[in-house]
């Protein structure tokens, strides 16, 4: 017997767990319809894969992007993600997208119909519209251009390891991935170009290097007695680092620049490995806001396929079991917690806000004034969505009632004192105090090491002068610190030294060098 749901609904999209490609297609136009018509969502056009387990563990190794170039760390990272899901240590993702257009969602070939319309609704409408819609992708990313750009990147590598050898390919490339945290831009825009013109400017850019010479190069190391030669060297520092525009806070633009060994193939290898990793800068600033929308979407929309009846009410509970799964925050004395999960987080924060708008209580009106009892939370959403990143969402968007649902409280670490205090808590002043540290843990400036060069010993031993901006007492890790500076030399050249200068007060802390290395 049919129920009134079912009766007034559309019809069942699917039964059972087997599915084809056309059952694939009628549930994505199903899912489609309530992403457009209904949330509003704006997305790329959408082109799903099917892929083996072998290959999805092959994705998870080359960073999950298409048309990788090859590295002996990308099959050293295959080798041990195969390992851990043969022993049954590490599950899969059921899904993987690339932010592109048209975005490709890969799927699992494993999963049943209903994981398939699940992750079809997570991936290639929450995170396509977060990708396509957020302001720190539309600035920083070229999606329309990433995928032309990796075929080149992957066939232009392929043509250095067949003209200079493998070994002086990879030597290269060990440097600069040591260097992509490093290798990018965080204060100014990066230049988009095509692949078209990418490929067509390629030629004329490596033939000018390989025929001009660089005129900062052209003075000899000065001796140490020629003090008329010191006194012009002072005299045009500032000029100095005004033309070769210190201080720089990307070390990988840097040395492709103005490197005094490397040639230009090797200049471009670091333009390739730089312009990667500028493509995933916005990744590592929105991961609760994007796997939020993306996990609140798919959440939405399947439950409104259900009151449909265009799903069962055993598909719906397959979709909730693996949903599940997917926001499960273990709390913190749990042998499996790592730390917030973001898809819970997220979660959590995008159906409050839709509280907020609907259903506001005198708090939620004193905090958030703006948006309490609006009647629309699919626009505030949206507009969410499209204008921050996570560190300015939770500051602006954590309310007193989340705070109060997962615990949250501030627990000082100071180095001189033997114990920890717990700080703010459960009250009004303390609320923003709770969302302003959690927020901090969010922002990739405070939590990441400031890096910068300073300066070049141009008329010296053309040292490449490094500082290090020192937050809150925290040093580097000495092993990972000198491994990285030698990758440095390698690339400049010549010797490498970093100082370490307190952030308020700027006084130096520590100088590490490659001297005697």
């Amino acid at each position: 017997m049919r129920t009134a749901r079912q009766a007034s609904g559309h019809g069942l999209l699917f039964s059972g767990s087997d599915w084809d490609f056309r059952t694939l297609s009628r549930a994505h136009d199903a899912i489609a319809e309530v992403a457009i018509d209904d949330l509003g969502l704006d997305v790329y056009p959408s082109q799903l894969e099917i892929i083996t387990s072998e290959q999805m563990l092959d994705a998870y190794a080359s960073v999950g992007m298409p048309l990788m170039y090859r590295h002996w760390s990308f099959g050293k990272h295959f080798i041990h993600e195969e390992l851990l899901y043969r022993k049954g240590g590490r599950g899969l993702a059921y899904e993987l997208v690339i932010n592109s257009n048209p975005c490709i969602v890969y799927l699992m070939e494993e999963n049943t119909m209903a994981l398939q319309a699940l992750v079809t609704a997570h991936a290639a409408f929450g995170h396509n519209h977060f990708f396509k819609n957020n302001y720190l992708f539309r600035q920083w990313t070229d999606a329309a251009a990433i995928l032309g750009y990796l075929d080149f990147a992957k066939s232009y590598i392929t043509h250095c390891e067949e003209r200079h050898g493998l070994s002086a390919v990879e030597s290269v490339l060990d440097s600069a991935h040591a260097l992509m945290e490093q290798g990018v831009f965080r204060y100014r825009r990066p230049p988009k170009l095509s692949s078209e013109k990418q490929r067509e400017g390629l030629r004329e850019r490596l033939e000018y290097e390989e025929r001009t010479f660089n005129d900062l190069w052209r003075t000899l190391p000065r001796s140490h007695d020629d003090d008329e030669r010191a006194d012009e060297s002072e005299a045009k520092a500032a000029e100095r680092k005004k033309s070769l525009k210190l201080p720089e806070e990307n070390l990988l633009y840097f040395l492709e620049k103005n490197s005094l060994i490397l040639e230009p193939w090797q200049r471009e290898l670091l333009r390739i490995v730089r312009v990667i990793a500028q493509y995933f800068y916005p990744q590592r600033q929105t991961q609760v806001m994007n796997e939020g929308c993306a996990t609140f979407v798919h959440y939405t929309i399947m439950n409104t396929l259900f009151d449909r009846g265009q799903i069962s009410e055993g598909t719906m509970l397959e979709i909730l079991r693996n949903h599940s799964n997917v926001v499960f925050q273990p709390s913190f004395d749990d042998p499996r917690y790592s730390g917030i999960n973001p898809y819970a987080l997220g979660l959590d924060m995008m159906q409050d806000i839709q509280r907020i708008s609907m259903e506001p209580t005198a708090e939620d009106k004193d905090w958030f004034p703006d948006i309490a009892g609006n009647g629309d939370w699919r626009a505030t959403l949206l507009d969410a969505w499209a204008n921050h990143r996570d560190e300015s969402f939770i500051r602006q968007y954590l309310s007193p009632t989340l705070i109060r649902k997962w615990r949250f409280f501030v627990l000082g670490d100071n180095a001189s004192d033997s114990h920890y205090e717990v700080g703010p808590i459960h009250n009004e002043r303390g609320y923003e105090k709770v969302r302003s540290a959690l927020a901090q843990r969010y922002d990739i400036g405070a939590t990441r090491p400031n890096i910068q060069v300073v300066d070049v010993d141009l008329l010296g031993d053309r040292t490449l002068r490094l500082q290090h901006e020192v937050k809150d007492g925290i040093l580097l890790e000495e092993e990972g610190c000198a491994a990285t500076l030698r990758h440095i030399r390698r690339l400049w050249g010549y010797e490498v030294s970093l100082v370490g200068t307190d952030a308020e007060t700027g006084d130096p802390v520590y100088e590490r060098s490659t001297d005697g290395d």
